[in-house]
Formats: structure tokens, C-alpha cells, sequence
């Protein structure tokens, strides 16, 4: 197989493997294959972080983490599409995340 990295696709190509993956995604988890549904939610979660400008993340700034309410991310600095940092309340250990799991915070909410 020649498959192209997430790096060298248009958006319109990450649009449509998004696409697909999520529907993989669906398929298994009607299946109840959890390993395989975890597999295609992470591609497709790796596929997001490129449609993401990494201008758009700031080191030094507090995150949500998307799926995972009440949870915040301090992110340090970025590496490609990922953000490295710490979890708020965690136990301190970097970690790195994709950049399309981060949710800004809502200023006056």
C-alpha cells in the first residue's frame, strides 16, 4: 500500500479520511470490537490535528481536553501537532497530546 502520511494531504483529503475513519469507527463499535473503535477514534483524532493551525496554541496556556470533561491541559510547548505539557490536578507528568483535542476556554461564560 502507498498511502500518503496526514502531513502531505490536502484538507479536502483529511476531511474525507476523517470521514471514513469515523465510519470505521461506528462499524466497530456496532460490532463491539472496542480495540479496533479505539484504533479508527485515535486515527482520526491524529487526522484532525491537521486541519489545526499550531499557531493557534499557545505554550504557557490552559486547555480543556476535549472528550474528557472537567480535565484541563497547560501546554509548555509544541512539537509538530502536538502539544506537550501537563495535566491540571494530575501528577505532574509531561505528556503530550494532539493539538486537536484542546479546547480554548471560554473567557465571561
Amino acid at each position: 500500500m502507498n498511502e500518503k502520511k496526514y502531513s502531505q494531504m490536502t484538507e479536502q483529503e483529511l476531511r474525507t479520511e476523517i470521514a471514513n475513519l469515523k465510519e470505521k469507527a461506528r462499524k466497530a463499535e456496532q460490532l463491539g470490537i472496542v480495540n479496533e473503535y479505539a484504533v479508527y477514534e485515535r486515527k482520526a483524532t491524529m487526522a484532525q490535528a491537521f486541519l489545526i493551525d499550531p499557531t493557534s496554541i499557545k505554550p504557557g496556556e490552559m486547555y480543556r481536553i476535549t472528550g474528557d470533561p472537567g480535565m484541563f491541559f497547560q501546554v509548555e510547548y509544541l512539537k509538530g501537532q502536538f502539544a506537550w505539557g501537563y495535566r491540571l490536578g494530575g501528577d505532574k507528568f509531561e505528556e503530550a497530546l494532539p493539538i486537536s483535542l484542546l479546547e480554548t476556554i471560554k473567557e465571561g461564560k
